[in-house]
């Protein structure tokens, strides 16, 4: 069975992160306590809600630990590894980045005002 597509939205419960993922959700609770990385936000009543990364995240850790058969403790490693091996930017980078999104998105704005 292939994996769903992601929707874009900003939260996921953990039944939506279960079934995009097709992971059991005592497996997601379980991965919290095992991945530093995997911390969702806890609202109303302390129900888990999921971002995309974090729903990205859970599919990476279901490849590693079922797909590639890493251990646990191994897939954490791997996570690691990836983590820093990603280029770092500086914060000039960063503004940089920022303002050139701003410019697009005043871009598509002038063209939906409608004067």
């Amino acid at each position: 069975m292939s994996e769903q597509h992601i929707p874009n939205k900003h939260y996921f419960t953990i039944g939506e992160v279960s079934t995009l993922c097709s992971i059991k959700p005592h497996v997601l609770r379980y991965w919290e306590q095992e991945f530093a990385e995997l911390k969702p936000v806890r609202r109303r009543g302390q129900r888990r809600y999921y971002t995309r990364l974090e729903v990205q995240l859970v599919r990476r850790i279901k490849d590693l630990l079922y797909d590639k058969g890493f251990t646990i403790s191994g897939a954490r490693q791997q996570l690691k590894m990836e983590n820093n091996s990603a280029p770092e930017m500086n914060s000039e980078a960063v503004v940089e980045q920022i303002d050139q999104a701003i410019a697009e998105l005043n871009k598509v704005l002038d063209t939906l005002v409608v004067d």
